[in-house]
């Protein structure tokens, strides 16, 4: 029987460990995926820690369900090694991208077709055992996508930080008013953004980090402005630079700083999309709210069939290329504690 290495959480708060154990046998449906590149997110962060922050010193507890030792990592590319009795077979051998977003199959969330809204999700690296690791057991043949001629890094980054922009951004679309676009966070996800919002959309986009590095990749990426948040009378000058702000902005940080800089920025009649989970509290008065007309909507992760419409885009070769490194897999605690240390930009793919 095949041999399993894995970079394990073995405690909460803790780094991860190397272990091995056979490789699982899969049944029914299932398949067994040997990964070839696992993408690093920052919320793979928040699982080790076993928490996340809801301001105002406040948790909410991310440990429920997760049986130690677990294995993390949800951005996942590889070729089918092995498939159970009920899966097709001549799937095998083959590279496919991973759609971790897998629900019960049972709730109406899933039976609508929006399994990344379940509450008994199976979420590969989020509920059960996922990429940092030489295989992943998937529930189902159907969660696998052809990638071809995508390269296998590009393939596994959109099934987490590319479908995370893809669908913040399809929120955005369609909208009456489209003078202007602002990205706030310049981190995988935003740098994804940045790559998708230039396909999606006809306007300028503009970007907004705190990183002077952050901001020199995206121009060179094809941001037409970057603006620091932290620069003196930044939104007075957005506003006046931007003839009364942007039309539509996404927040890839997520946390009271960034969103309070979206509020300031955003037009009236305009709309903020936040996907980030940095954290925190954020408050807003309400005649503001009401004043400026805006909207915010909160939005994590999109659904299966919009995988699909996203891995279309991109094999028919409108996205860029975003800033990526490979890095060895069983460096995965060195490279968490750089991203923690905010030492990365782009997106970090763990290759075995």
């Amino acid at each position: 029987m095949a041999m399993m290495k894995r970079q394990s959480l073995v405690r909460f708060d803790a780094a991860l460990c190397e272990t091995i154990i056979d490789a699982p046998k899969p049944q029914g449906h299932e398949v067994l995926v040997r990964v070839e590149r696992c993408g690093l997110c920052h919320s793979d962060l928040h699982l080790q820690d076993g928490y996340m922050d809801l301001g105002n010193g406040k948790r909410l507890d991310t440990t429920r369900g997760m049986a130690l030792p677990f294995t993390l990592g949800h951005e996942i590319a590889g070729v089918v090694d092995e498939v159970g009795p009920d899966a097709p077979k001549d799937i095998v051998g083959r590279k496919k991208a991973v759609f971790p977003w897998i629900g019960c199959g049972q709730c109406r969330d899933c039976v609508a077709g929006d399994e990344n809204l379940c509450a008994r999700n199976r979420f590969l690296g989020v509920s059960i055992d996922g990429g940092f690791a030489t295989h992943v057991l998937v529930p189902d043949a159907k969660y696998l996508l052809d990638y071809d001629p995508l390269s296998v890094n590009m393939a596994a980054t959109l099934m987490c930080s590319g479908i995370t922009a893809y669908g913040a951004l399809k929120r955005l679309v369609d909208r009456p008013r489209q003078r202007n676009l602002l990205l706030i966070g310049l981190g995988g996800v935003g740098m994804m953004g940045l790559a998708f919002a230039q396909a999606m959309f006809k306007q300028k986009v503009s970007v907004a980090d705190l990183s002077p590095a952050a901001r020199e990749t995206a121009l060179a990426n094809g941001a037409a402005v970057a603006y620091d948040p932290s620069e003196a009378d930044i939104a007075r000058r957005i506003i006046k630079e931007n003839d009364g702000g942007f039309d539509a902005v996404v927040d890839f940080a997520g946390n009271e700083k960034s969103m309070n800089f979206a509020v300031s920025t955003v037009a009236r009649g305009g709309k903020i999309v936040v996907s980030g989970l940095m954290g925190g509290n954020f408050n807003l008065p309400i005649v503001q709210w009401i004043y400026k007309r805006m909207t915010i909507e909160g939005f994590m992760v999109g659904t299966l069939a919009e995988a699909k419409e996203l891995m279309a885009l991109a094999r028919s070769g409108r996205i860029k290329p975003t800033p990526m490194r490979e890095e060895p897999m069983g460096d995965a605690q060195k490279w968490m504690e750089q991203l923690r240390a905010g030492k990365v930009v782009g997106r970090v793919m763990f290759k075995n």
